[in-house]
């Protein structure tokens, strides 16, 4: 049942992707985790399967990111501006331009940029 419903996380991943500028491919991973589960908990008395698979697929991802989508705690606001200046630099606007489009300064764009973009490092083997 979960294979079939497969467009649903296509769809979800994509919306949350392009507010949060995570990667589409892996929100749609986490998606599919959601409809696995809701494959599993549904029965017919609750009505469509796709509006629950939906539910189940927009709240994995949530969590998801709640829990595991930035390596700091970041403001919503912050977050949002960010994927805003995502966007824009993949539409080609010059990255010194992106602060003045969101309306910000360089400064604030810098921190909201580093806050937004940190990664976790394995310290358990050593870079070459």
């Amino acid at each position: 049942m979960a294979l079939q419903h497969r467009d649903i996380a296509a769809t979800v991943a994509g919306n949350i992707s392009r507010r949060t500028g995570h990667p589409k491919e892996d929100l749609e991973q986490i998606a599919m985790l959601g409809i696995i589960q809701a494959s599993r908990r549904y029965s017919p008395e609750r009505g469509s399967f796709r509006p629950y698979a939906r539910n189940y697929a927009n709240g994995e991802i949530c969590h998801f990111l709640r829990d595991k989508g930035f390596l700091l705690k970041v403001a919503p606001s912050w977050r949002e501006l960010h994927a805003r200046g995502q966007r824009l630099l993949r539409r080609g606007i010059p990255a010194p331009d992106i602060p003045l489009k969101l309306g910000i300064g360089r400064a604030r764009w810098q921190e909201i940029n580093e806050a937004c973009t940190q990664r976790v490092i394995s310290w358990g083997q050593e870079q070459l």
